[in-house]
């Protein structure tokens, strides 16, 4: 078997077996945390850094989550509005007065959150994904494809500029600016969107699918960036985009984040835990509550499959969370207070890829039985 190092509680040892099972089946590398009541119950890490297998997987490597980015962004917002310093129910072009053109006057910011605005598509150059302004004057000028708030469709990469931009125009600073100052800095999260020159050794590159390459192109499938029959063609992103160091320095607030499991599990336990997690306190219970409140359920025009949106999150049950691009996922489960993350640099094939179901279920074998003992 596979080596995993770390460490976990003794009731949690299916999840160590199970990240083990995972690099046997040909897996680079990856990091599981199960975090309940603010604290890792299981902080496990195994394989390879690097698609050659040269550079073992460390305590402190981070990955690419992709999409797993978004449900920072969200909290991001989340604590603005909490604040009183978002209005949740306020058209976008209260704080982005350029965005009221083209229709979008009355487009609310919980459109934005809850893949509802009608602006999924991507349809810029990918080299001005890394350019913030320009980036975000495309889609001020963009009109919606229906009419927001009555109808869902995943905006994989577009969400994150929407929700960022008006997070900019509140704040003064940008997302990834506002996220490691008011929510990693406090929790000392190791998690970063736009990622700093000082860290690229730490970071590990996305490895493609078996028998694919970087040419690899995201799609409506796997929760990234195609959208089947729109308007226009969206802009196919490549596995060797997101490994590129403009992608890295960029902030893209809905793919491009960096972290390793821990980092995932322990920002998110704010939202497990009611808004506050190691003495730190995020935002009020009420603020976290709000956050599962459905937006949206049906079918989703993107992904083409029935979802529950919540503000930022997928609702599924009484578990919230998002996958990204990839495998990394994060679940929340306010009920039990706990957090399961996964991230990894090993793609597979949307269509085959159940490891975060697979890790989650070993994790609940763990749950059951520390809910037994207490």
């Amino acid at each position: 078997m596979a080596e995993i190092r770390g460490s976990y509680d003794d009731l949690f040892t299916a999840v160590p077996t199970a990240l083990s099972a995972l690099l046997d089946a040909g897996d680079v590398g990856g990091s599981v945390a199960v975090f309940v009541d603010g604290e890792p119950v299981v902080d496990v890490w195994g394989g390879f850094a690097d698609a050659a297998r040269e550079v073992p997987w460390q305590r402190d490597t981070i990955v690419n989550v992709w999409s797993v980015t978004k449900t920072m962004t969200a909290l991001c917002a989340l604590v603005l509005a909490d604040r009183g310093a978002l209005d949740l129910d306020a058209p976008v072009a209260r704080y982005w007065p350029e965005f009221a053109a083209a229709g979008k006057e009355t487009l609310l910011v919980r459109h934005t959150l809850s893949h509802t605005a009608g602006l999924p598509d991507w349809d810029g150059p990918v080299a001005e994904l890394f350019d913030w302004p320009a980036a975000t004057a495309r889609l001020a000028g963009q009109a919606p494809r229906w009419v927001p708030g009555t109808a869902a469709g995943y905006h994989s990469l577009t969400q994150g500029f929407l929700v960022g931009e008006v997070v900019r125009r509140i704040t003064g600073r940008a997302p990834g600016a506002f996220f490691a100052e008011e929510i990693a800095g406090p929790l000392g999260a190791d998690f970063h969107m736009g990622l700093p020159a000082e860290l690229d050794h730490r970071a590990a590159p996305t490895v493609p699918p078996p028998s694919r390459d970087e040419d690899y192109v995201a799609g409506a499938a796997n929760g990234a960036s195609t959208a089947a029959g729109s308007a226009g063609t969206p802009t196919a992103i490549r596995l060797r985009d997101g490994n590129s160091l403009a992608w890295r320095r960029a902030q893209i607030p809905a793919a491009s984040g960096f972290g390793n499991a821990r980092s995932v599990a322990l920002v998110q336990s704010a939202m497990a835990c009611g808004g506050a997690v190691g003495g730190v306190r995020l935002l009020s219970r009420a603020g976290c509550e709000r956050a599962w409140e459905e937006q949206f359920g049906g079918e989703d025009r993107v992904l083409g499959m029935p979802i529950s949106w919540g503000l930022g999150y997928g609702r599924f049950g009484g578990t919230y969370g998002w996958g990204g691009w990839g495998g990394s996922t994060v679940m929340i489960e306010p009920e039990g207070r706990v957090v399961v993350a996964y991230v990894t640099n090993q793609m597979r094939e949307p269509a085959q890829d159940t490891r975060g179901l697979d890790l989650l279920m070993a994790a609940h074998d763990g749950l059951g039985g520390l809910r037994a003992d207490g």
